[in-house]
Order: structure tokens, then sequence, then C-alpha cells
């Protein structure tokens, strides 16, 4: 029996290696490559770790960046769906639900629920915890966007109304930040890397 779930464990662990060949839109920093959703996740935990002052609400940080370690994993069977693509959208949930019965049904149930838990609190943003790592989870492709001269807001025709929509989380997840959220926004505008 333990040795089943050793091997369940073990084979979960190689099919999330996946997250390393799932692509996004963004560049990183440097601008030579897209980044990937592990590298995104990584990011997206640091970021809720440095930044964790900056919670409107009080929050446990090690569930935050369970549920940022969690958060896109579903994505190495319902694959990424870029965040302004109306018509991805249109099914995303549910290929997202049918992956995440599938990714965390791997492992045993009091551990698959744990983990399918983590994922269903962050898609939900009803704790404390899930509103930060969804306010953290919209400014870290912002920074990469803006500091790759609005590269996949360029190829993705994005105007800055939908930028605000998204970022709206921000408003009162973080509210300390949306002073330069709006800031990045704007100045994007300004300098014709993003579409008024």
């Amino acid at each position: 029996m333990k040795d089943e779930k050793i091997k369940n464990q073990i084979k979960f662990v190689m099919v999330i290696d996946e997250m390393k060949n799932i692509f996004r839109r963004n560049l990183i920093i440097d601008g030579s490559r897209r980044e990937n959703d592990a590298e995104h996740s990584w990011h997206l935990a640091m970021l809720a770790m440095i930044l964790e002052e900056y919670s409107a609400e009080k929050i446990d940080l090690e569930r935050v960046l369970k549920i940022a370690l969690v958060h896109d994993l579903i994505e190495v069977y319902a694959g990424d769906t870029f965040a302004y693509d109306e018509k991805g959208n249109e099914d995303k949930h549910e290929r997202e639900v049918k992956a995440a019965d599938k990714l965390f049904g791997m492992l045993d149930s009091i551990q698959g629920a744990e983990i399918r838990a983590l994922w269903d609190e962050f898609e939900a943003m009803e704790t404390a915890e899930s509103r930060y790592a969804n306010a953290i989870d919209r400014i870290q492709p912002l920074i990469l966007n803006y500091m790759t001269n609005g590269h996949t807001w360029k190829q993705g025709d994005v105007h800055s109304a939908q930028i605000y929509k998204r970022m709206d989380i921000i408003r009162t997840a973080t509210p300390e930040l949306w002073h330069i959220v709006e800031g990045i926004i704007n100045t994007s505008i300004e300098i014709g890397i993003l579409k008024p």
C-alpha cells in the first residue's frame, strides 16, 4: 500500500515537471525567451513573500506560497490560456476543472484533496490568502510586460481598459501597491507600449 502511494507521488511529480515546457506569452525580463509556467509560479511565490507587508488583510504566508506553487499546475493538462484571449477563456474553467480532476486524482484521496483545495481556493478568491495570491499573480506579468516594452500586450492587441479590469483585485487585496500599478499602466500608455 505504502509503495503504491510513493509510486503515485513520484508519478505526480514527474507529470508536473511538464510545467517547465508550458510556455506563457510573457517574455522573461531580459526579453530572450518566453517564461514557462514553473518560472512563473516560482516568481509569483517570491513576489508574494517579498510584498507580504502590503496585503490589506492578515495572511498566512505559508498558505499563500502553497497556493502560488499549485495555482497553475492544472496547465500540464489544460494548457496556458492567455488572460486577454476572449475565445480561449470561454471554456477555460471547464478545461481546468477536468485537468484538476485528472491531475490531483493521481494522488491518494487525502493528499489529492489537500492540493486540490489549494487550487480551488485560488480560483474562488474567497480567502485573504487567495485574494492576495491573485493580486500578486496580476502584478507579476504586468512587471514583465512593462520591462519587455509591452511585448505581450502588443502581440495580443491589449488595451489599457482590459489591464485595469484585470488588475482590479489589487485595489482591494494590496491597495498600497495600486498607485504603482497605475503608474506602470499610465507610463506604458505614455511611452506607447500599451494602447489607451
